[in-house]
């Protein structure tokens, strides 16, 4: 994508999500926008008044193309998500401001799957990089919804937790590799 077609003209009225507050806002359609980055199917894009993430589902509105996110995989023999595809799911969940997923940044502490009376549960526990990111709920929305893609899965639990506290030694190699750390 050259410099010139990062500039976009939203078509519609959509509403974003506010970096770094986590607030929700509404641009206008007319409104003037730069795409900054472009991962897990969101959008980081530059307004007048700020940084905003758009959802995939509103792509449209900047002239990208809506994709399908449904996710082809498995159930296990017992009707139980496939785990993999619920690690591949998480690593599709981005910190609008970093570009490495929550999985390779090691935000996410633990996955653990169990049966319920609707059927299977993920239960998420992850943390931030800084406790004053105004971004955690909408981060933690953002993992839900794409865990609840995957066939199998009827809940997800994605919590928040502080203990123990993040550092970037626990950044995968390959994070570290993307964030130029190594």
């Amino acid at each position: 994508m050259s410099s010139a077609s990062k500039d976009r003209i939203l078509s519609r009225d959509i509403v974003v999500t506010q970096i770094p507050s986590g607030d929700k806002h509404t641009l206008f359609a007319g409104a003037k926008v730069f795409i900054h980055q472009v991962l897990g199917g969101t959008y980081t894009v530059q307004g007048d008044a700020g940084l905003y993430r758009i959802d995939g589902k509103d792509a449209d509105a900047i002239g990208e193309t809506v994709t399908d996110h449904a996710v082809q995989a498995a159930t296990l023999a017992d009707g139980a998500p496939d785990p993999e595809a619920l690690w591949d799911q998480l690593r599709k969940v981005y910190d609008p401001e970093i570009p490495v997923n929550i999985v390779d940044l090691g935000l996410v502490y633990s996955l653990d799957v169990t049966k319920s009376d609707t059927g299977y549960k993920a239960d998420v526990a992850m943390t931030l990089t800084a406790p004053g990111c105004g971004m955690g709920p909408a981060i933690a929305e953002d993992a839900k919804g794409k865990l609840l893609l995957v066939p199998g899965l009827s809940v997800a639990d994605v919590r928040i937790v502080w203990e123990p506290t993040w550092n970037q030694s626990m950044i995968s190699e390959e994070g570290k590799m993307k964030l130029g750390l190594i």
